[in-house]
């Protein structure tokens, strides 16, 4: 590893919370009364916390001083005027709903645009978004390159939608059957992969020939646009604010949770160009969320939301946001870890498949992982894998990704290099001591979404 490869922290820091190390033996017993899920584990007894990069982040002084100048009027707040204006401005939509977070704006979008039984192509489900699409009637169809499913795989743009399954979907259901194509930028749980504007043009072009609208989850598409600049030909000269504009020129609209790109802590958007959608997510929008001028959040809440946006399309931040990600994950590979190449935008996956070989999917070895990496460290990560995929609505059988994964997500704006290299040592440790890890099983298993809540025992 070249250090000069990485960029220090183009910020200062102004304010610091205090974290805390418990013992190990401390760590045991609430690891245990956690039900061995880390979302479980109370933060006061965390000392490195990488287990989202969602409302994790760390705002700015400009932020902090918006957060002053919150209008927090029931209707017509001058806070959501600014957000409306950054928004149209950055994304190029005509239409913005704000939501209290993204998951808000996938629920609306889904009852809106999806009738029972059409498919919804995407590249690669995630877990909330699929939930919503499949509460609504649809059914997720997987249309990503098969190379994504392929962790030890280093290419570039692992995150692009395969053409020809795309065309088969089309040729098959008939264009009428497809809701939408659901395209998203970056790919979460292919390990943060980015999807080159290439294949977002090529989309737009085969879409547009049968009348198929595509969605974007917009989520991290400020680091996907980062990747564009730095690995495609053609971006190298463009501003990270101009790849922005031109990846979602080739959509009809997207969600958004703020909670991630937008450098906030709660919030999100649905876009859109279409009047008679906007019209029907208005409706929808007063039901579930609020006001279409506040949908869930505050005023202040929408200013910050908007000075994030402009913040997180400075080439300074999220070079340095790439970069120390990047930093975790080559540290790692130099000491023979596996992990899912190439390092995506937000997030270092450790592929458990190679990492714990001496376990079956069936017994839950990310989860296991997780868990037990809490115990050596203190790091709080997550489990992308079985658990995460849940079962299959018709069959009741467990979903088997391909990709059983751990997560190990890095906020905003919140750690520093040293912190990655505490993370890289215990990871480390860990791999070298690997073979105590032991399988998990269910004691309890909610119906839906149920990595946040569910409670394991070892086996």
């Amino acid at each position: 590893m070249n250090l000069k490869d990485y960029p220090a922290e183009p910020f200062r820091i102004k304010a610091v919370e205090t974290v805390k190390m418990i013992s190990r033996e401390d760590r045991e017993k609430v690891i245990k009364e956690a039900g061995y899920n880390t979302f479980l584990i109370n933060s006061e007894d965390v000392y490195i916390d990488l287990l989202t990069d969602s409302g994790t982040n760390a705002m700015s002084d400009k932020q902090w001083g918006g957060m002053m100048m919150g209008d927090e009027a029931y209707a017509g707040s001058r806070n959501f005027q600014h957000l409306e204006r950054t928004v149209q401005e950055i994304f190029g939509f005509k239409h913005i709903v704000p939501t209290h977070q993204g998951r808000g704006a996938e629920n609306i979008l889904s009852q809106i645009a999806i009738k029972p039984g059409q498919s919804v192509p995407g590249n690669m489900y995630f877990t909330t978004t699929r939930y919503h699409q499949e509460r609504n009637g649809g059914i997720f169809v997987d249309i990503i390159r098969d190379e994504a499913h392929d962790a030890g795989l280093d290419i570039p743009f692992k995150g692009n939608i395969d053409l020809n399954k795309l065309q088969d979907v089309i040729d098959e259901k008939g264009a009428e059957s497809i809701a939408y194509v659901c395209l998203a930028v970056t790919v979460n749980l292919a390990g943060g992969q980015p999807v080159s504007m290439e294949n977002m043009r090529a989309v737009r072009e085969l879409t547009n020939k049968y009348g198929i609208k595509v969605f974007y989850d917009a989520t991290r598409c400020v680091e996907n646009a980062y990747f564009i600049k730095e690995q495609e030909e053609g971006f190298a000269d463009k501003s990270i604010k101009d790849i922005v504009r031109e990846m979602f020129s080739y959509s009809d609209g997207c969600t958004m949770s703020g909670k991630k790109d937008c450098l906030v802590n709660i919030g999100g958007f649905l876009c859109m160009n279409d009047d008679d959608l906007f019209n029907a997510a208005k409706e929808l929008v007063v039901v579930y969320e609020g006001m279409p001028s506040y949908g869930g959040m505050a005023g202040r809440d929408m200013e910050a939301m908007a000075i994030g946006l402009q913040e997180s399309t400075q080439f300074e931040y999220i070079e340095y946001r790439i970069k120390q990600v990047r930093y975790l994950g080559e540290r790692l590979k130099a000491a023979g870890v596996p992990i899912v190449e190439p390092v995506g935008g937000h997030a270092v996956f450790l592929d458990v498949r190679r990492f714990c070989p001496h376990l079956k999917q069936e017994e839950l070895p990310a989860q296991s992982l997780a868990a037990n990496l809490y115990v050596e460290s203190g790091v709080r990560c997550m489990e992308r894998g079985i658990v995460s995929a849940g079962r299959d609505k018709t069959t009741g059988e467990n979903h088997k990704p391909k990709l059983e994964t751990v997560r190990l997500t890095i906020p905003r704006r919140v750690y520093t290099y040293r912190h990655m290299d505490v993370v890289a040592d215990a990871v480390i440790n860990l791999y070298n001591h690997r073979e105590k890890i032991r399988g998990l099983r269910f004691v309890y298993e909610p119906k839906q979404l149920r990595f946040f809540t569910a409670r394991f025992e070892e086996i």
